[in-house]
């Protein structure tokens, strides 16, 4: 496929899709490693860092959504058929929702066992529901829960990326890395 400069991603939106995957996988190993949460379990250590990062990404994907809003993703390629085009759009968004929703459960049950929530613990973010909230606390449940629907989800998001590389051959994740927006300019 001949690349343009137009059906690549433009570098802060590559720049926003690798910072989102590296700060998830960071999350997810804090997430694996930090002690399990007790009622007397205290928000230190590896549980400051999670609600740390978790507040990271929610702002870094809304800075990203509002980035998509002014500039759209360039065009897919015309041979992609209609099905995979339809099935990307849904999955994308369904990842964007899941990288806001699934923080804001961890913080509003952060919230309901009364810990501070912070943006780089130095400036105090508003809890998302009152101290002692059956509600915050039961968004602590659904958070781990659709932690895991976010990973399949990422899961699947890879695995579509290296089937469209290596057995539809058609480019799709190369519009994503930043090589191939150098070598489209130069290929005009």
């Amino acid at each position: 496929m001949r690349y343009t400069p137009a059906s690549v991603y433009n570098a802060p939106a590559r720049l926003f899709h690798w910072a989102t995957a590296l700060l998830l996988l960071i999350q997810y190993a804090l997430a694996w490693t930090m002690p399990d949460v007790h009622r007397d379990t205290q928000p230190i250590g590896l549980i400051a860092w999670h609600l740390e990062v978790g507040v990271v990404i929610v702002l870094l994907v809304l800075v990203r959504l509002l980035w998509r809003s002014v500039h759209p993703a360039p065009p897919e390629p015309e041979s992609l058929p209609q099905a995979l085009r339809a099935l990307g759009r849904y999955t994308h968004w369904l990842l964007y929702l899941l990288l806001i929703a699934v923080p804001l459960m961890g913080w509003a049950n952060a919230s309901s066992r009364d810990w501070p929530v912070t943006l780089f613990a130095a400036m105090p973010m508003p809890p998302l529901s009152p101290a002692g909230s059956p509600v915050g606390h039961a968004l602590g449940d659904w958070h781990r829960v659709f932690a895991w629907v976010l990973l399949a989800l990422v899961g699947l998001h890879v695995g579509a990326a290296l089937f469209h590389q290596f057995v539809l051959r058609d480019g799709i994740l190369a519009r994503m890395l930043p090589a191939h927006r150098k070598a489209a300019a130069s290929k005009q």
